[in-house]
């Protein structure tokens, strides 16, 4: 607790034509795609058989090993310089399965934080599924739930993954969050762009139902999206506004969109720059004269060791693998934070 305390950062804003000091615990909470965070194991209900050690990534114990001491050393990070137990919650995706993040919270480097996991098997045809880890002394989970995305082509239910919706007590707060992985853009962004849409539609639905229940309910929507803020699923159908006094009672504010627009990127494809790791936060969370929790700002984490050194991808994400070759890196995305507030009395 003292630490806790000791690592509050106090921050200065602009009340009601005033200026005025006060103090703030803060929680980090963030979001990563982990990029194919796989076991060694042949599952025979998926198509994991790449990441084998036979398989054509050779994926062996000492690489799994070494990707969960990769990943565990950048969540260790996150969130720090506000808190001391860094990222108090923490959405993730492509993880095959449970025991990976078993595996993964046990890591030195984060094992004291004692991380505990909100996880389901999705029917993903990989297999790879979304996830929360939270820190129990500051969340505590009183639901979750896995809803199906199900789309339909051609008679048939195209598989992919669920959306998690996880509602807990941050301290004494109640808040939602919704840990996404929306369908990927292969066959082209076009042609894929209808399964993005089901996807958003989707949370719009789980949203309007959590509003029925609490009006006021406090919502951070996150994942990989595989679209960018200024996509229609985005922009459109959930309605994500770029600016906070653009937001209507009971809508969405986008914090990522003006970084889009400066160029910034989670991941990059082609010498292009996308944003498609993005946190989503309801009206109710922008109100910052309130004695609850409310949204303070959003980056895109990363540091020295997680970008390529030289190259054409200088600066990229350094990934696991790049094409065929293994590069012992990170993740092809760069994670991202959102800091949220609570005034201390």
């Amino acid at each position: 607790m003292f630490l806790r305390l000791l690592f509050t950062v106090i921050f200065a804003f602009y009340f009601s034509g005033a200026f005025a000091q006060k103090q703030y615990e803060v929680f980090p909470i963030g979001f990563y795609n982990l990029e194919n965070l796989f076991d060694t194991k042949d599952d025979e209900d998926v198509r994991d058989t790449e990441f084998t050690p036979e398989g054509e990534r050779a994926w062996t114990e000492e690489r799994y090993q070494a990707k969960l001491a990769k990943m565990s050393s950048v969540i260790s990070k996150m969130g720090v310089e506000m808190n001391a137990d860094g990222v108090v919650a923490l959405g993730v995706s492509e993880i095959e399965n449970k025991g990976v993040l078993e595996d993964l919270v046990k890591e030195p480097s984060i094992a004291e934080r004692n991380y505990k996991i909100v996880h389901y098997d999705s029917p993903d045809k990989r297999g790879i599924d979304v996830a929360l880890l939270y820190n129990p002394s500051y969340f505590t989970v009183t639901n979750s739930e896995a809803r199906p995305l199900i789309i339909m082509k051609d008679g048939r239910r195209k598989f992919t993954r669920d959306v998690l919706v996880v509602s807990g007590m941050l301290k004494d707060e109640e808040v939602y969050i919704l840990v996404n992985h929306w369908p990927s853009r292969s066959g082209g962004e076009k042609r894929s762009a209808p399964l993005r849409q089901a996807a958003a539609e989707l949370n719009v639905s789980i949203i309007d139902s959590l509003y029925t229940v609490n009006p006021n309910a406090k919502v951070i929507l996150m994942g990989d999206l595989n679209d960018d803020p200024t996509s229609p699923s985005i922009k459109k159908t959930l309605n994500a506004k770029p600016k906070i006094e653009k937001v209507p009672t009971n809508g969405l504010f986008n914090p990522m969109y003006k970084k889009y627009q400066k160029g910034e990127g989670s991941n990059a494809y082609r010498d292009s720059w996308s944003l498609f790791d993005q946190i989503i936060v309801s009206q109710s969370l922008l109100l910052t004269n309130q004695d609850g929790l409310f949204f303070h700002k959003a980056i895109i984490f990363k540091s020295p060791e997680m970008l390529q050194k030289s190259g054409q991808y200088k600066n990229y994400p350094l990934r696991t693998f790049g094409g065929s070759e293994y590069k012992n890196g990170f993740s092809d995305h760069f994670p991202v934070i959102g800091y949220f507030l609570k005034e201390i009395k």
